[in-house]
Order: C-alpha cells, then sequence, then structure tokens
C-alpha cells in the first residue's frame, strides 16, 4: 500500500484539520472534531445537516457553505459517524428555525441519523437519498444505495434553504428531487482501505464491477472491460429505464469520478453520455463534472441524470460557494 499518511489511525483527525485549515474561510472544525461547520450562519435559515464515512471526500464535508450545507459530520473510513456527532452539529447550526438530516441509504446511517433526529432538541426533518439503480440491497444498505445523487440533493435544497424555505417544504423539495435522480457506477480497480492495507476486492487486468457500490460493494456483475461508448450505454439504459422521463425532459446529467479517473477519462464519458441521452430525446441542460463523490483511490466512475424544470434549474443555478463547488458568486 502506497498512501500519502502518517499512520492509519490518524489519517481522518489529520485530514480534518488540513481541510479546516486550508479553507478557514469557509468552514470551522468543531473543537472535538465532531463536524465541519459553515463559518458565517445565516439568522433563520433552516440549518441543513449530512455526513457519513469516511473515504468520499469532497462529500460531505467539501459541500459545507453557503448555498450549500450547514454542517457536515465524518465518520471513520466507511463507517457511519455517531448520534453524538450529528446531535452537537445540529444544535451548533440551529440559528431559530430547526434542522434537516440529509442521509444516504445505508443502514449505519440511517439508524445512526433516526437516534440523532429523537436525542436532538427540537424537530429535525430527514431526507433520505437512495439514487443508486444497481442493486436493491448490499453489504451496507437496506433498500437502494445513497450515492453521487446526494450532491444534487444538498445543493438544490441549499439554495432553497438559503432563499427561505421552511424545513416541511425543503424536507419535501427534497424528496422530489431524490425521486427524480438515479445513479449508477462502475470500477476499473479496487479502493484500499488505510486500515486494510490491501485492495477490497480484486478485478482482472481485463474486467471491470458494473454498478459498483461507493464503499467498494460488488454490483450487478463483474464483466470484460468495454469501450466507455458501451461502458455509458449499459449504465445510462438502466437508469433511463427506471427514471422513465418523457420526451423532451430536460435533465442534469452528472459524470463523478470514484477517486482514481483522470479527468480526461470523465469528459470522455461526459461525450458519450451526452450522446446516449440525445437518442432519448433527453435534453441535457446543466452538466457537472469531477470527482466529487468518491471512494477513496478507486478508478471508475459513476452516471447520474437528475431531472430538472424552471424552478429546479434556478436552484441549481443558485449561487454556491464551498470548498468543492463555487460558482455565480
Amino acid at each position: 500500500m502506497k498512501k500519502l499518511i502518517n499512520a492509519p489511525e490518524d489519517v481522518l483527525a489529520e485530514s480534518l484539520d488540513g481541510f479546516a485549515a486550508a479553507h478557514a474561510d469557509i468552514v470551522t472544525l468543531d473543537p472535538e472534531r465532531r463536524f465541519v461547520q459553515r463559518r458565517a450562519l445565516k439568522p433563520g435559515k433552516v440549518g441543513l445537516i449530512s455526513g457519513g464515512g469516511s473515504g468520499h471526500e469532497p462529500l460531505h464535508a467539501g459541500f459545507v457553505g453557503q448555498g450549500m450545507l450547514d454542517a457536515a459530520c465524518p465518520g471513520h473510513v466507511f463507517t457511519s459517524p455517531t448520534p453524538d456527532q450529528m446531535v452537537a452539529a445540529a444544535a451548533a447550526v440551529d440559528t431559530g428555525s430547526g434542522a434537516l438530516f440529509i442521509v444516504k441509504n445505508y443502514e449505519g446511517d440511517v439508524m445512526n441519523f433516526r437516534m440523532a433526529a429523537e436525542m436532538a432538541e427540537g424537530a429535525i426533518g430527514t431526507v433520505l437519498i437512495d439514487d443508486d439503480v444497481a442493486v436493491e440491497r448490499s453489504t451496507y444498505s437496506v433498500g437502494r444505495r445513497g450515492v453521487a445523487g446526494t450532491l444534487i440533493v444538498e445543493k438544490i435544497l441549499g439554495a432553497a434553504a438559503e432563499l427561505g424555505l421552511g424545513a416541511a417544504d425543503l424536507r419535501a423539495l427534497g424528496e422530489h428531487v431524490n425521486r427524480g435522480t438515479r445513479s449508477m457506477g462502475v470500477a476499473l480497480t479496487s479502493c484500499t482501505v488505510p486500515a486494510a492495507g490491501k485492495p477490497t476486492f480484486a478485478l482482472g487486468d481485463d474486467e471491470m464491477e458494473l454498478g459498483v457500490g461507493i464503499h467498494g460493494e460488488p454490483g450487478r456483475r463483474r464483466v470484460t472491460l468495454a469501450r466507455a461508448d458501451a461502458i455509458a450505454e449499459e449504465m445510462l439504459e438502466a437508469i433511463v429505464k427506471d427514471l422513465a422521463p418523457r420526451r423532451g425532459q430536460q435533465v442534469l446529467l452528472l459524470v463523478n469520478g470514484l477517486g482514481g479517473t483522470p479527468a480526461m477519462e470523465l469528459y470522455v464519458m461526459v461525450h458519450a453520455a451526452r450522446r446516449i441521452l440525445e437518442k432519448h430525446e433527453l435534453q441535457v441542460t446543466r452538466y457537472l463534472t469531477g470527482s466529487l463523490v468518491t471512494s477513496l483511490d478507486m478508478a471508475g466512475c459513476s452516471l447520474t441524470v437528475s431531472l430538472l424544470d424552471d424552478p429546479l434549474t434556478r436552484y441549481w443555478d443558485a449561487p454556491v460557494h464551498t470548498a468543492a463547488l463555487r460558482w455565480g458568486m
């Protein structure tokens, strides 16, 4: 294992300290490292809180800031944060209008965020993200997994919260966006968890895992490596079939790297995906490309398609200023 670390047990703490120092104009780090918080909270705004196991950076801490999240709770690598972390984050960012949890559909995350909502003072709503079409059940989840579509929900809810929407309306909006968002991933290599020191699984030089999860969970099947066009087509066929958009529908296309894929290859996938979606008579009106919801050093990518209309597009286009996403400022 070759990694830029000191000791596996210190990776999370040292990474959080470095992140907070590098982005001190945007975020602050809780003294006990329980959560990353937006530096300038907006009074009267519903607090948006997400989190999950580390190893998926920049999700979630990289999306804390104006126009997105107010706090993010990092767990150890691929491990849910604790309810105490979430309760502390909710208390820190509640400026009078309550808080809303945005939770990926993994068993540990769901259980701990539910416990936190019961423990916290004041009403806390929850939006559950389950955008992965690859499998209905996996090692970590009960039901569909929450993957890169989480970013889209966080961005749209962040813009809506900034404009003053209340907690109930934000929850309904988040559920609406989640219903209109589907993702699927493909792995070309495994990831290596620092504490394990070896790849999570083995892939041959000519193999890929279709439908892989962001923790390295198995997908639909292991197949021979194919051309980018063929990979994109199979992933998008599954997404479009499940999403069932109407002809002419406006959509957002997110091509997300899993941590070990060069930008050049991600844009090859953008090119392939755009042409396939056009064949389905869908209008790709917004794009986002980059390694944003990762799986440590895994090579591969995920494709996400999210339905848009004029209000959702305005929320997407609204200003955002975080460590990982910035536009319109």
